[in-house]
């Protein structure tokens, strides 16, 4: 959805905005293309892979700087840039096309591989520790809370019978010997979101985002945010309603923008995206 980002950004040439998840660069990129010298781009990602790979394909330009954090310190790093505020920020929750083809980070059930699933290298909590550690009910709780899996309690059952799990594969053994066939893959999928969200505590990093990235706006700019399932978008929607009712942003997309059909059939993978957009007011 770069043409949407980009349109609704409302990009001036000389101002100053913020990738928050900069990825692979492919929001970063066009952005870029649209601002003067006198412009810049602040990229944040906790993938290290991610920083490595912009640095070396963005820094053509003196107009990026970039830093290896969680988004939700948006407001620390424009003070040490020495920053009042940002004319827009970007906020893309979705996983690149490179970490889901990872053949060692284990965010993907279509590739067998470590059950490793952080953003974050350094940190120290996997998936792997997650499915050999929690009780059942524990695990059962991240399933249903996090996934919406109605099935959440045999899932669990079995990947602690089936101890120690692995890899994705064995996973996804686990899961099909505890669901029937239909539509499984659904089942799977969510199962491996679930995990992911725990592992990155990505609910309450988008809670503390939401709570301060007001603050960080300039009057007139613009946030965009991209989220990929219904807990992330509920989130949004109502911390841009409770700002609006207070009179503090305008709401721009009164109903999420989705991806047209031939996004869908180029990119199969935006299916389930929504962005939504506010203007600070």
């Amino acid at each position: 959805m770069v043409e949407d980002v980009v349109n609704y950004l409302n990009i001036n040439q000389s101002g100053t905005y913020a990738d928050c998840t900069i990825g692979y660069g492919g929001h970063a990129f066009h952005i870029l293309k649209h601002l003067s010298t006198k412009g810049r781009l602040i990229g944040i990602d906790k993938d290290d892979e991610a920083i490595e790979y912009c640095k070396k394909s963005l820094f053509s330009t003196k107009s990026i700087s970039l830093f290896k954090d969680s988004y939700h310190y948006l407001p620390d790093i424009i003070k040490e840039s020495n920053i009042e505020k940002v004319d827009g920020i970007v906020l893309d929750l979705g996983l690149s096309s490179m970490q889901l083809d990872s053949t060692i980070r284990g965010f993907s059930f279509k590739i067998d591989s470590k059950l490793d699933m952080r953003f974050d290298s350094t940190q120290k909590l996997k998936a792997v520790d997650i499915l050999n550690s929690y009780s059942t009910s524990d695990l059962a709780n991240i399933i249903f809370n996090y996934g919406g899996e109605k099935r959440s309690r045999s899932i669990a059952k079995r990947i602690v019978s089936m101890r120690p799990i692995r890899t994705t594969f064995h996973l996804v053994e686990a899961i099909r010997l505890s669901t029937p066939p239909k539509m499984r893959d659904r089942t799977v999928a969510r199962v491996f979101q679930s995990l992911r969200i725990k592992v990155n505590n990505e609910l309450d990093i988008l809670e503390k985002f939401l709570s301060s990235f007001y603050n960080c706006l300039s009057n007139g700019g613009r946030i965009i945010i991209i989220s990929f399932h219904s807990l992330e978008d509920r989130l949004v929607k109502h911390a841009f309603k409770n700002l609006s009712i207070k009179n503090k942003i305008d709401i721009i997309t009164k109903k999420p923008r989705v991806p047209s059909k031939e996004e869908q059939i180029k990119n199969s993978r935006c299916r389930s995206a929504k962005l939504r957009v506010a203007e600070k007011i």
